[in-house]
């Protein structure tokens, strides 16, 4: 239906802000922002706030997306619901035509529409943070002066973020149908009642739209979908229903209503003009709804530049200088802006355990507030352990440290609720409490609750927060405890289910164990902090007892140069070639040991980096071998398929791990930063997904909207930041016991290295590192008492140093890295080599 068949009423002249002249036609704060111009339509784009997100494309559409609930994970979200599937605009009877460029910055993102009739207009999306709302500012500019009617289309979906599509129940049964009407000045959509099925409660689920402006028509009916209009529908999913159409603008499960606003806008000859519409959700009635945009349209543009403020305050922690690798530095910069989109806080969450999806039974407790790094955008948007421990090494690196406090705060609060103190983190829980997997009746994940105690550790060692330490040390000893009866078999190695989430493994496995070793080890040093000698003793022997059995039991050697995936009841070796093979490697204990041994971790490093492990982006998910696609690096024939899918986990995993022992991670930090940051790969600018293009999975931008891995996903920033903030610019601190270690690392072929602002303890660490020909300079200052170091490069001897210009005795010590000279104290380390 065209645009203007829905026009009427008065006309309403407006004045509004004059804004900035063009190019640039905002006059709103700006960060650094990367565009795109090409595939507009093919490429999804998220705008987060801890509160509202929301996911469209690039040429400023709002197709289907997702498939969680297929096709209505996209639109506008404050969770725990889905308030909107979209929102469109138009001029003078014609929608908006396709974008024709998408900017992102830190926090918003920017579309930019041809021009027509003397007219341009960009968008500029994006939410700000405490506010279960998004806002969209229209700048308009105009060669000549008029009065045009801009026109605002908004479908809504008030849906639940859990059931999904295939659970019990499944959306096909608990959405109902939303009502839609004006109120005032903004259209407001309603979805109450209770859901058929047992054990559901009734609900008042609303959202509003509108301006601070008086509209000078308005409608409502079925659809309002702009150009979207009439909408391609997509089949439910599942067995039996048919294939879904390349590209669809609503699902099955959808039963949203639709309205538009309409407003006369006089616009000044080339004064660009600002009109800012606000869409806020409510899961407690319209009022709560209506209060939010009224409050966020007050000043839209203020909150766009605090929004910035905030987002450059995030930017100014964690400053790299790596002039040797400027895209690895750029990366970093954009990584903490992804950590920042990350994070997101619901309240009110009744947690109730649902078994993978099969049950839904009445909720066991609640939660008043929760909050935590979103794992991936749309689908997994919500609770992880897992991805949250792997993701809160970045985290620290960049100084984030409440966001990491809050979301282990979160994890413990809904697991002792769900599992009645049992010391078992939960797996997966949605913004509104379904704990989907992770109970106690469930039989993983392994590797999650043996990592909350080290998570834990890493940030008492990073903050020195004795508050947080107080606060989750029983929650670590209930977390280790739990893990020790995991082990039927009594040989050390809990059973249970890891990472890989694949058939055909044994009931140990290799995850498990390494990170149930690092989580004795971390428990042992957390106990000594509190004092508890009796669990720190514990501790220390589990650790001990079974990482001196480790490289026995686990590596299974030959032309393999390899761990063992997993072991059977009856202990033997299960070979399969998983990414997880590598994570002895990537593990460090207390004092930067890396779990395997010097022989076997470098060896199964130079076997890992072969073409039958490593493609153009990155570890695969499942390596090569006879009897596969792909190349055979070695002789064993494995029960699986091969799996070329690259993960930017699996790529940090070989990054730390190729850092640990003082080899080049570059070929890794590189996979991972070109589909962030390289033009020719990214999906959306600055964004790193969840999986890289890949041999067996192919490229996002490639496949239907309803079909793709992640857009962002917080974990892969674990293979930027740790590799250089740990691992190349050395930055270990012990801030519980006041100490830090600053012993950087330069890369083979690099002269020079620097950060500054890095967040420890009570302070900053800064840090430089200068390679000049025979001697090594280093540069450290913080707040805590330091010891100053740096590793030598290969093939090099200590002459002398020099602290402060003074004269000292360095200490040597060989490490998995390689030597480290290292004195105490602070200031300017001079190392005299040969």
């Amino acid at each position: 239906m065209a645009v203007a068949k829905r026009y009427a009423g008065l006309v309403v002249l407006v004045v509004l802000a004059i804004l900035a002249p063009p190019p640039v036609m905002v006059a709103a704060a700006r960060s650094p922002e990367l565009s795109v111009t090409t595939r507009l339509a093919d490429r999804r784009v998220v705008v987060t706030g801890d509160r509202f997100w929301s996911l469209g494309t690039a040429d400023g559409r709002f197709p289907a997306a997702g498939w969680h609930t297929r096709g209505e994970m996209g639109g506008f979200f404050a969770p725990p619901i889905k308030v909107l599937d979209g929102l469109w605009f138009g001029v003078d009877g014609q929608w908006l035509p396709a974008a024709n460029r998408m900017r992102s910055g830190w926090g918003y993102a920017r579309t930019e529409y041809p021009a027509s009739s003397g007219l341009r207009v960009t968008r500029t999306d994006f939410s700000p943070d405490g506010e279960r709302a998004g806002l969209i500012g229209l700048t308009l500019v105009s060669d000549h002066t008029r009065t045009i009617k801009l026109a605002a289309d908004a479908h809504s979906e008030l849906m639940g973020m859990y059931p999904w599509g295939e659970t019990k129940p499944s959306q096909s049964t608990v959405n109902l149908p939303d009502t839609a009407s004006v109120s005032g000045s903004s259209l407001l959509f309603r979805d109450v009642g209770t859901p058929p099925g047992e054990n559901q409660v009734r609900h008042d689920w609303a959202a509003a739209v509108g301006t601070s402006l008086k509209p000078s028509s308005s409608a409502v009916g079925k659809d309002f979908r702009g150009p979207q209009d009439p909408p391609v529908i997509c089949p439910a999913s599942g067995p039996g229903t048919p294939d879904p159409p390349a590209r669809c603008d609503d699902s099955a499960y959808g039963k949203g209503a639709g309205g538009q606003l309409a407003y006369s806008v006089m616009l000044p000859a080339w004064k660009p003009v600002n009109v800012w519409f606000g869409v806020a959700g409510s899961d407690t009635g319209p009022a709560a709804a209506q209060s939010t945009l009224g409050r966020v349209l007050k000043d839209p543009a203020g909150l766009l530049a605090a929004k910035i403020r905030a987002r450059q305050a995030v930017a100014g922690r964690t400053v790299v200088d790596l002039p040797g690798d400027p895209l690895l530095a750029r990366s970093v910069a954009w990584t903490k802006q992804n950590l920042a989109d990350s994070v997101q806080e619901a309240h009110n969450l009744r947690l109730r355990p649902t078994a993978a999806g099969t049950v839904y039974p009445p909720p066991v407790g609640t939660l008043d507030t929760a909050r935590w790094y979103g794992a991936g955008f749309p689908d997994y948007s919500w609770i992880f352990g897992t991805d949250g421990e792997y993701t809160a090494f970045a985290a620290v690196a960049a100084g984030q440290f409440e966001d990491v406090a809050a979301h282990l705060r979160t994890l413990r609060d809904i697991s002792d609720k769900v599992n009645k103190r049992s010391g078992k983190i939960v797996h997966e829980v949605t913004p509104d409490g379904q704990v989907y997997f992770g109970a106690n009746s469930d039989p993983g994940n392994t590797d999650e609750t043996a990592k909350f105690p080290s998570a834990v550790a890493l940030l008492w060692r990073w903050s020195g927060d004795r508050r947080f330490l107080n606060d989750m040390y029983d929650a670590s000893v209930r977390a280790m405890r739990y893990v020790s009866t995991l082990d039927a078999d009594h040989d050390g190695w809990p059973e249970g289910l890891g990472n890989v989430e694949r058939p055909g493994m044994g009931p140990e496995k290799l995850d498990n164990a390494v990170y149930a070793i690092r989580g004795y080890a971390d428990l042992a040093d957390l106990a000594v902090a509190k004092g508890d000698r009796v669990t720190a003793g514990w501790a220390a022997a589990k650790a001990a007892d079974v990482r001196k059995r480790f490289e026995d039991a686990w590596w299974f050697g030959g032309d393999t140069a390899s761990y063992a995936d997993s072991l059977t009841d009856a202990n033997a070796k299960v070979f399969q070639r998983h990414w997880i093979g590598l994570t002895p490697a990537e593990v460090e204990l207390p004092g930067n040991v890396p779990l395997a041994s010097p022989e076997h971790g470098v060896a199964t490093l130079v076997q890992h980096e072969k073409p039958c492990y490593t493609g153009e982006f990155g570890l695969f998910h499942t390596g090569t071998g006879p009897s596969n696609p792909g190349p055979a690096c070695d002789s064993a024939v494995s029960s699986v398929p091969s799996e070329r899918s690259v993960f930017t986990l699996n790529t940090s995993i070989i990054a730390v791990a190729e850092g640990n022992y003082g080899r080049s991670a570059r070929a890794y930090t590189t996979g991972n930063a070109r589909v962030q940051l390289d033009p020719s790969v990214w999906e959306m600018p600055g964004a790193m997904p969840e999986i890289s293009p890949s041999p067996d999975f192919g490229a996002n931008i490639d496949k239907k909207l309803i079909e793709r891995s992640m857009v962002l996903q917080a974990w892969g920033a674990y293979g930027i930041l740790w590799p250089v903030v740990h691992q190349q610019l050395g930055v270990d601190p012990d801030a519980g016991d006041g100490r830090v270690r600053v012993v950087p690392q330069i890369p083979t072929g690099q002269q020079r290295i620097a950060g500054g602002h890095i967040r420890v303890g009570p302070g900053e660490v800064s840090v430089s590192a200068v390679l000049s020909a025979r001697t090594l300079t280093v540069t450290a200052s913080g707040p805590l008492k330091m010891t100053i170091g740096a590793v030598l490069p290969a093939g090099t001897t200590l002459i002398s140093a020099t602290l402060n210009g003074k004269p000292v005795r360095a200490t040597l010590t060989q490490t998995g890295r390689g030597l480290e000279a290292t004195v105490p104290g602070a200031g300017i380390l001079a190392l005299s080599l040969r």
